[in-house]
């Protein structure tokens, strides 16, 4: 047996003559479902293989000396801009006053379209030149201020009263940049000296801290990416209180294909409100208050392997093309007894 022979002789699709095949219409048919299937299959495995997966990875956070960037869009329909201040605190002690980073307000009508727009570094630095937080003030403290800033306190009053009336809110958005330890940040009316605060409000429980928050993040956004406080909204009605939304913020980094990476950070969040009464010395505010997780989450961009990509085309395709083949089988030869029953019983 020459080279030749053995060669055809290992030959696993061996071809009949063209005179020996028999093609039928039930044969076309089958054809036709198999190539909408196997092209149909075709296309998802494909879709499968170039979407990218996402592999989540921990690890012991090492990262050291770093800020961490707060990203803030809330609304307070109730309260005009000129009474809102912010404050951020940390667990080292460190009290953020004027921060460098910029907070901005949006004045808001009754129907909450923009009128106008106003910086908050100035009622930050009046929130820790007039008032400690806690509505404790030494009498002589209260004397000078009454003295040197009593016209500008009456033109406020006014103006705020009116605003009031109005029905005048405030949209706060910008960008605090604090440290990487535990803390907190709030939005209140403490930027006022209490007995401002006092002649405008007529008492805490008439301070209404209704909020919405459009975005509460503590990073950039990456792929897939959901900020669970994002949409909150809490509207006040004949109540007064304090909000508090307690944070556990947990690093991250994402990875794409690329190799870029994204530092950013996730977090998780509860929340309790405190109803404010006549009595209390407190002022109402919305706080949040976080704290960071010592693990950190890697998120990393992955394809999916191609040899795995070409296993499971040829196995849907192969499968595919078998189980077609079968069918074109039972389909002749069902057809193939109906015709031999039909034509003997046209003999007889």
């Amino acid at each position: 047996m020459g080279v030749k022979q053995v060669v055809r002789a290992l030959d696993a699709f061996p071809r009949a003559e063209e005179h020996l095949l028999q093609k039928t219409k039930s044969g076309a048919f089958v054809s036709i479902v198999g190539m909408v299937i196997m092209s149909t299959l075709f296309l998802h495995e494909l879709s499968y293989y170039l979407n990218t997966i996402t592999v989540h990875q921990m690890a012991v956070d090492l990262r050291r000396g770093e800020n961490l960037p707060i990203h803030i869009n809330m609304t307070f329909p109730s309260l005009p801009c000129d009474v809102l201040s912010v404050d951020a605190i940390d667990m080292s002690g460190k009290h953020e006053v004027d921060l460098d980073t910029n907070i901005w307000k949006l004045r808001l009508n009754s129907e909450g379209h923009i009128t106008g727009t106003e910086y908050l570094s100035d009622l930050v630095e009046k929130e820790h030149k007039y008032d400690d937080h806690k509505g404790n003030h030494d009498d002589s403290d209260n004397k000078v201020h009454l003295q040197g800033f009593d016209r500008d306190a009456e033109n406020m009053i006014k103006r705020v009263k009116q605003a009031l009336a109005n029905g005048e809110g405030c949209r706060v958005y910008g960008v605090l940049d604090v440290q990487r330890v535990a803390g907190n940040f709030h939005i209140s009316v403490h930027g006022l000296n209490i007995f401002v605060a006092q002649m405008i409000f007529g008492g805490t429980t008439h301070v209404n801290v209704s909020h919405i928050i459009h975005d509460l993040s503590f990073g950039p956004k990456y792929p897939g990416s959901h900020n669970p406080l994002d949409g909150t909204e809490r509207i006040l009605r004949g109540a007064s209180g304090t909000f508090k939304y307690y944070i556990k913020i947990v690093p991250a980094e994402y990875r794409y294909l690329s190799k870029e990476v994204l530092p950013t950070n996730q977090f998780s969040v509860s929340e309790y409100f405190s109803p404010i009464n006549e009595f209390d010395r407190t002022w109402p505010a919305v706080y949040f208050l976080y704290d960071l997780s010592p693990i950190t989450v890697t998120i990393r961009e992955e394809r999916r392997n191609f040899l795995h990509f070409i296993t499971r085309l040829c196995a849907v395709l192969g499968g595919t093309f078998a189980l077609t083949g079968m069918l074109d089988r039972w389909m002749y030869r069902l057809l193939e007894a109906v015709m031999k029953k039909n034509s003997r019983s046209l003999v007889r």
